[in-house]
């Protein structure tokens, strides 16, 4: 199967899925896929992000290899909101390595700050610097004050989830 091609083809569950399937546990084919995702072609990576997601999620071993290039992936300029969506989703249910905690957290507090960025993005990056304070307690207040600054001009999605999150917060 030719990735880019089956990408570019169609954009639709059906196909993310089908993509998902063929590339199974199989490294060399989330290599090719993994190419796509961080590549330039803005189509290609914004399509190829929704299947890292579900690939990463049905075999997170595959993701590790790339992960250091995953979370600097974040700071690219004009980044489309699903591939930054869809990384922040996968770095929710990942194991960071210690090394890349750093620069995980310093990414996600730029997308959680930002006045532009979706809510989904916002909630998801919340959720990863959660679990980021679990390791390094340290972050917890500028998490806990970053939320609230947020909290009286948010959706009621964000709300909920920054309420759970300031609960768990005063747990750690």
């Amino acid at each position: 199967m030719d990735l880019r091609s089956e990408i570019l083809r169609e954009h639709s569950k059906k196909q993310t899925m089908r993509i998902v399937r063929y590339v199974g546990d199989d490294k060399k084919r989330f290599a090719v896929l993994m190419k796509l995702f961080l590549g330039d072609e803005y189509r290609i990576s914004q399509r190829a992000a929704w299947m890292v997601n579900y690939c990463a999620g049905d075999h997170p071993e595959l993701i590790q290899p790339y992960l250091g290039k995953v979370i600097a992936n974040l700071k690219k300029p004009g980044l489309h909101a699903a591939v930054k969506r869809n990384t922040v989703r996968l770095l929710q249910y990942i194991a960071i390595p210690s090394r890349l905690m750093g620069p995980a957290a310093e990414a996600c507090f730029g997308l959680f700050s930002s006045k532009s960025e979706p809510v989904a993005v916002k909630c998801f990056s919340m959720t990863v610097l959660f679990n980021i304070c679990k390791k390094e307690p340290g972050l917890k207040n500028e998490l806990k004050l970053m939320i609230e600054e947020q909290l009286p001009y948010s959706s009621a999605g964000f709300r909920a989830r920054a309420g759970r999150t300031l609960a768990a917060l005063e747990k750690l």
